[in-house]
This record gives structure tokens, sequence and C-alpha cells, in this order.
């Protein structure tokens, strides 16, 4: 075993933890949504506009970081600090303000600082890995995925406290998280300046068959991803009305997303031996088929139900550190920069608009039937990764 080699499972479990910790920021305000439309006098939409706008930050926060190539041009350990650090900064700030205005403006700034988390956590990981990638990014995404689930759990744990406790908690991890890879995480081994991100690629590049059956499938799964993530308390909730429970909403809206994690990682080792292609290909079509059959969830037992949600939640996130595999090993070469970009963006993007449209299915159409429409999404990416799956 190389020196290399120790030193990246050394590193490993510290940028696992610290993406865990940094991304509890993600949808600490969708924890206390109740209490925030209480203090802030929100709509019922509020939810959609709330998540909305931690994405719209990120997306503009990514396309900006890769505009200043600033990951190439700085440490990536120093610029997840400084992210974190601002984050949680901004994060907290929410305790201070009482206009809605200013609620959405920080939440939106909350996600441009996550750009500088998320996909340079990623970037580190790569650094630290000449082989076993793949592997690495199937923890690196399930830390993602358990630290966006964190908040709920926080949230059930201290239902006698304000809501600020949440902000004040998620905050300080994301602190806690950034020291980590500033103090014990340095740069890595293989560190390499990426290439430069060209708008003029930004079409060019879905030329390319494998590469654009990939980015198709992978908005496939944007699409029903984080509108499903969002939703989930009211999935529990309605479920309750429906049926006299008392199922904690928290608690299962917490294990119901961390599933997911536990799925990514195993989604690793999965790919290993089948390929990620066949991998994303499973998981994609198992979380469709859950979208397809939603509209019977609301009758069923509870055990039936509990088992279902956590079947959806972990199929509906397996398949990320997969597309993202795929994505960056079929992007041409010399614009890979633009490529992964440009991807990500509009996977994000679709986030928004699949947020949006939720809102207004609910609003004018029985809630029971409407999750069927996330379908959509898997069905398309399914047709779109078509046999490219299998090879």
């Amino acid at each position: 075993m190389t020196t290399d080699s120790v030193e990246a499972k050394r590193i490993l479990p510290l940028i696992v933890f610290a993406q865990f910790a940094c991304t509890s920021l993600w949808f600490a305000g969708n924890a206390i949504l109740p209490e925030l439309q209480l203090a802030f006098h929100l709509p019922t939409s509020s939810l959609a506009h709330l998540t909305s706008s931690v994405q719209l930050g990120f997306i503009s926060g990514t396309l900006l970081f890769a505009l200043l190539t600033i990951s190439d041009r700085f440490s990536p350990s120093k610029v997840f600090f400084f992210c974190a650090v601002a984050g949680a900064i901004v994060n907290v700030s929410i305790t201070l303000v009482t206009s809605s205005v200013a609620l959405f403006l920080l939440r939106a700034l909350v996600g441009f600082f996550l750009a500088g988390i998320y996909p340079v956590g990623m970037k580190i990981s790569a650094d630290y890995h000449e082989k076993g990638l793949g592997k690495a990014l199937g923890y690196l995404v399930g830390a993602l995925v358990v630290g966006t689930a964190l908040p709920h759990l926080i949230r059930m744990m201290s239902t006698t406290l304000h809501w600020e406790f949440v902000i004040y908690t998620t905050s300080l991890l994301a602190l806690t998280g950034g020291c980590i890879v500033y103090f014990l995480v340095p740069d890595g081994p293989f560190r390499k300046e990426g290439s430069k991100l060209k708008l003029s690629a930004c079409f060019t590049v879905f030329k390319e068959k494998k590469f654009r059956a990939a980015a198709l499938g992978y908005f496939g799964h944007m699409w029903e991803l984080y509108t499903l993530w969002a939703f989930i308390p009211f999935i529990i909730a309605r479920y309750n009305a429906i049926n006299s429970n008392q199922l904690s909403v928290s608690l299962w809206s917490f294990i119901i997303i961390a599933s997911g994690g536990i799925a990514c990682v195993l989604g690793g080792y999965v790919s290993g031996k089948k390929g990620s292609g066949k991998t994303a290909y499973a998981a994609l079509l198992i979380s469709g088929l859950c979208c397809a059959l939603s509209p019977f969830l609301f009758q069923v037992p509870i055990f039936i139900f509990l088992f279902f949600m956590i079947i959806w939640g972990m199929t509906v996130v397996a398949d990320s550190p997969q597309f993202s595999t795929l994505v960056a090993n079929y992007a041409p070469t010399q614009t890979k920069g633009t490529a992964l970009t440009i991807v990500n963006s509009i996977g994000f993007a679709l986030t928004i608009v699949s947020l949006q449209v939720m809102t207004i299915l609910i609003e004018h159409f029985n809630p029971n039937i409407v999750f069927a429409s996330l379908a959509i999404g898997p069905l398309l990416g399914l047709i779109a990764l078509g046999r490219s799956s299998t090879e």
C-alpha cells in the first residue's frame, strides 16, 4: 500500500464528517418550516419557495465559482473553510431578522456558500484518490444526504426549545466541519488545475452520446430528488391526518432521508461489481416505481407505509454518486470543467421547477395523487439511459 493511499484512507473520514456537518445548513429552514411560517407570516406555499431559495443560491454560487476558477486558483481546503464559516454566519443571521424578504435572501446566501462546500469537498476527495474515487463519492454523497436530514432530527430532539436552536446547532456544526478541513486536511497529492469554464461549450458538450445519456439521466433523477426530500414531512403529516396516526414527522423525516446516505455507500460497492450505469439505472427504476405507486400510499397499514417510504428514500438518491461518476467519465476532456458545471446547474435548476410545479399541483388537485407526477423525471431519465446503462 502506497503512502498516498494510506493518507487517503486517513483523510476520507475527515472529509466525510466535515461534509456531513456543513451540509446540515441545507435543510435547516425546512425542518422548522411551521415555526418560520408563524414567525415570518409565510403562506402555505412557502415550503417550495424556501427550498428554491437555497437551490437558486447554490446554482449561482456554482456558476460563479466555476467562472472564477476559485478552487483551482486557491487552496480547496481554504475555500471550504471560508464558505463553511460564511455559511454558518449567514445561517445564524436568520435569527436576527423579521422580514420574510430577508429570510429568503439569507437562505439563498446559505445556498451560495454551499457551492463552496459540497462540490469543493468532492474535489478535495478527488485530490486524494487517483483510484477508487467512485467508492469515495458514495461516502461523500452519503454524508450530504445524512447532513441534509440532520435538522429534522435536531428539531425532533428539541421540541421544547425555540426554533432558533436548530439554526444555532447547524451553524455550529458548519463551523466545526470547516475547521476540521482547514486544520486537518491539507491539499491532496493529486491536485491538478481543472479545465477552465468555456461558455461556448455549454451546448456542444451534449453532442457526445454517452455524456448526453448520463446527463439526461441525472436531470430525471434531480426532478424527483429535492422535491421528494422537501415534501417528506408533508407526506408523513398527511398520512397521520388521514389515518389518525401520530408518527413523529421530524423523526421519520430524518430516518427516511438519512436512509439514502446508507444507500449511497452501498451503491458505491455495488457499482464496483456491476458498474455505475447499471447501478444508477436500477435505483432510478425503483424510485420511479415508488413515484407511480405513491397514490396508494395513504391507505396502507403503517408498517407498509414506513417500509415503502424508506425504500423510496434510499433509491431516490442511491443513483446520485453514480450519475456524478458517469458524467465525469464521459465528459469531454478538453471541456470537462464546463460540462460538469453546466450539468450540475441545469440539474439544480430543474429542482426549482419541480418544487414549484408540486406546490401548484397540491393546491389544485388531490394531494394523495400528485406525487405520481414525480415519475416523469425517472421515466425520461430511464429512456435517456437506455442501452448505455448496460455497457
